[in-house]
């Protein structure tokens, strides 16, 4: 276990990955606080997934113990010290607890780096990656799901695994499961089996689609 520190956590509906930008409008008095001191102090905070069904600040049970920094980037101040703030997802790490002790949640935490980075696999597998998550990205763009596919991956493996995270349109559960993932070698593998999964259902829906405009007639209820 590597050293522990305290780290505020803000709680969301989302799942941050490093090199990921999140913006948010902060607008709660616990969070204008936070965050304030965050900037105060050139600090992150930490992004952790909700669980479903559960209310903020009901303790560790209420979130996922896998989050990510956010270091804030950009502000902008509003009326009643309200904020837009954009920030970039950094680092992951993992709570080992959490007090109340502040007006918002704390958490203990250690680092939980990618292991295995070096591992003979990784280079076969983003070899692998590469192609799947270029043609998900043109399936995606010819769907309108994103403006244009990138047109140049990264060839760093780490890097292009937490793209590959960022890009899936998949359930929030199925991301937090890619960031629980410990090493880099099984990420960069469960990321394939899911390329393809969500890559096949995409071409499906666009088939029908196209099936459809050329005969509205296939998907009539009479």
């Amino acid at each position: 276990m590597g050293e522990q520190r305290e780290l505020p956590l803000f709680p969301l509906n989302t799942v941050l990955f490093p090199g990921m930008t999140l913006a948010l409008h902060i607008f709660e008095e616990r969070y204008k606080t936070m965050i304030g001191r965050c900037i105060e102090n050139e600090q992150p905070f930490g992004v952790v997934l909700m669980r479903a069904g559960e209310e903020v600040g009901s303790g560790d049970r209420s979130i996922y113990n896998i989050g990510t920094t956010a270091h804030i980037t950009q502000v902008e101040r509003l009326a009643d010290e309200q904020l837009n703030i954009l920030s970039l997802g950094y680092q992951r790490f993992q709570i080992q607890r959490v007090h109340h002790e502040e007006p918002y949640l704390v958490g203990v935490v250690t680092d939980f780096p990618l292991m295995d980075a070096e591992h003979p696999q990784v280079r076969k597998s983003k070899d692998s990656l590469t192609p799947l998550l270029q043609r998900y990205m043109t399936i995606l763009a010819t769907i309108g799901k994103v403006e244009a596919p990138i047109t140049s991956l990264p060839d760093d493996a780490e890097t292009l695994a937490f793209l590959a995270a960022i890009i899936l349109r998949t359930p929030m559960a199925d991301k937090q499961a890619l960031l629980n993932i410990p090493d880099l070698p099984s990420l960069l593998r469960t990321e394939r089996h899911l390329l393809l999964r969500e890559a096949q259902i995409l071409k499906l829906m666009l088939d029908s689609e196209m099936r459809w405009r050329r005969d509205p007639k296939i998907f009539s209820e009479n």
